[in-house]
C-alpha cells in the first residue's frame, strides 16, 4: 500500500504506541529494581568499625535479621521483614524460611543470615541469635558495622 502525500498535507507519527510502551517500561523497572534499602530499618544504629567493609558480591541468597532494644520495655527485639516481634520468635520464622528454602530445592546451608544488631545491643543476645539459626540449619552469616569513615 502506497501513501500519496497531498501537497500542503503534512505527515505526522503518532505516539500514542511509544508513549504506552515507555510507561510500561517504567512500570516495569520499578517493579524490579533492587530494593536493598528496604532491609535496613533506621531505628537500628549500628556499631562502627573500621573492618566493616560492603561485600565482594551481593549474597545469591540471603534473609536479614535486625536486632534492637526496646527503649520502654529494656526487651531484645528482632525485625524480620519490616514485622517487629521478640527473639522468642525467631526460631518459628528461620524454621518456616528454611521449609520455603527446601521446596525451592535450595539449602539453608547454602543461604546467609545477614545480622543488624543495634550498636547498643548486647552481644550476647548476637550469639544467640546466631546459635538459634543454627540449630535450624543456617550456617553462613554476615555481621553488619557502620565503616568507619577515613580521614
Amino acid at each position: 500500500m502506497r501513501y500519496k502525500k497531498a501537497d500542503n498535507e503534512l505527515l505526522e507519527a503518532d505516539l500514542t504506541p511509544m508513549i504506552d510502551m515507555t510507561f510500561q517500561l517504567i512500570a516495569f523497572f520499578m517493579l524490579i529494581i533492587n530494593f536493598t534499602e528496604a532491609e535496613q530499618d533506621q531505628r537500628i544504629q549500628l556499631p562502627k568499625s573500621e573492618l566493616a567493609r560492603p561485600p565482594e558480591q551481593p549474597f545469591e541468597v540471603a534473609l536479614t535479621i535486625q536486632l534492637m532494644k526496646d527503649s520502654k520495655t529494656d526487651q531484645e527485639l528482632i525485625i524480620y521483614g519490616g514485622e517487629v516481634m521478640p527473639l522468642a520468635n525467631l526460631q518459628r520464622v528461620l524454621a518456616r524460611e528454611r521449609e520455603y528454602l527446601t521446596r525451592t530445592k535450595r539449602s539453608p546451608a547454602d543461604a546467609t543470615i545477614i545480622i543488624r544488631a543495634d550498636g547498643r545491643a548486647k552481644t550476647g543476645v548476637v550469639q544467640q541469635i546466631i546459635e538459634t539459626c543454627q540449630e535450624v540449619g543456617f550456617e553462613q552469616f554476615a555481621l553488619r558495622a557502620q565503616q568507619e569513615e577515613a580521614g
